[in-house]
């Protein structure tokens, strides 16, 4: 390997290019990415012969049924991803199996209760519970946002606001899932940011390694999802992939002494947090439950009635997230040389997903 490389990858702070840890994170990152890649066309097969889908209606763009189980695909390539890499590296510490596993027991959660939302129909109220109860899990087994206030409330206030943010997380990833790769391509947009942040600190190794399967099994999925897409991820995937994001996002002991702190975690997600907040808001001010009265009053419905298609919302609205994304890596202290191989390499994953389905969507003609 060049001396010029070697000092690439060591200004993005890959201390050993050559070592047992970077490879594991790549390994993890393709083996979810060709696992959720070749199983989809199976699943949808199967989706399609036992019903498992999306019926079109005045509130959906789909104009015939859409298998709604992606999150399937997405959590058994996250799975496998991560037993495949703890398989090759046998030593990682206890502490860092124990939050993986806390992370992924939470995630099965909300899997499972997305699931059944997607077929059978579930209140709002019994779904927000699994939240809670997924959210509280975290905080028990300590990936939580940490006050440091000095105040007696300071256990209550950092248990507020670690609730708050997984739910709140979970649910705006669940909510901007309304176009054909929206929310896809801004998970995996996020997921590569926060994984380059993450890998920049030898303490966050469970994060770096949830985030390199994560990304992974998004950019398999979206070759299927991208318009037009073939599955959709359904409640199951938007909650699991929610979660892991607000998981992750906090994992490297996040501690906080003002509000103004979360800030800077919090443009990681600037979009979802921001078309969530703006929809909760305009619900109450009607008078509506925001959990159980869907309508179009999210951005991508607003881009979409000023007459762009689907592909130029996502367009526009991944753009946003690499910008709000590129802010957030410079609030958190990134160099240059981390920030924007970020930015590039998520742009790269995202064109080369939109490739690959626009070729196929040419055979399938």
């Amino acid at each position: 390997m060049s001396d010029l490389i070697l000092r690439y990858l060591h200004a993005l702070g890959i201390a050993d290019p050559l070592g047992g840890g970077w490879l594991t994170v790549v390994v993890t990152f393709l083996v979810a990415a060709l696992m959720t890649w070749r199983s989809v066309p199976a699943l949808v097969r199967f989706a399609r012969r036992v019903g498992w889908a999306d019926e079109p209606n005045e509130r959906r763009l789909n104009t015939e049924p859409l298998p709604n189980v992606g999150g399937l695909a997405v959590f058994g390539g996250v799975v496998l991803a991560l037993t495949i890499a703890l398989l090759l590296r046998p030593t990682v510490l206890d502490d860092v199996l124990l939050k993986i596993a806390i992370i992924l027991l939470g995630g099965s959660l909300l899997v499972i209760v997305g699931f059944i939302d997607d077929q059978y129909g579930l209140s709002a109220g019994f779904r927000l519970l699994t939240q809670l109860a997924a959210a509280l899990l975290l905080y028990a087994g300590g990936v939580r946002i940490s006050a440091t206030f000095g105040s007696p409330v300071d256990p209550a206030i950092s248990l507020g606001l670690t609730v708050l943010w997984v739910v709140g997380v979970t649910n705006a990833i669940n909510l901007i899932d309304g176009v054909d790769g929206l929310a896809g391509g801004v998970a995996l947009i996020t997921a590569v940011f926060l994984l380059a942040a993450s890998a920049q600190f030898e303490t966050r190794a469970a994060a770096t390694l949830l985030l390199a399967a994560l990304a992974g099994a998004v950019l398999g999925f979206l070759r299927h999802n991208l318009h037009p897409s073939q599955i959709i991820l359904g409640d199951a995937g938007a909650y699991f992939i929610g979660y892991l994001l607000a998981a992750t996002a906090i994992l490297g002991n996040l501690k906080i002494s003002t509000v103004w702190a979360l800030v800077p975690t919090a443009l990681f997600l600037a979009i979802p947090i921001l078309d969530t907040t703006q929809v909760v808001f305009r619900r109450l001010a009607l008078r509506k439950n925001p959990l159980s009265n869907p309508g179009k009053d999210h951005l991508h419905h607003w881009l979409l009635s000023r007459g762009l298609d689907q592909q130029r919302v996502a367009a526009i609205l991944w753009g946003l997230t690499l910008l709000s994304g590129t802010i957030a890596m410079r609030a958190q202290g990134m160099n240059w040389t981390v920030t924007l191989t970020s930015a590039f390499g998520a742009a790269l994953l995202l064109a080369f997903a939109t490739w690959r389905r626009n070729r196929a969507s040419g055979r399938e003609k």
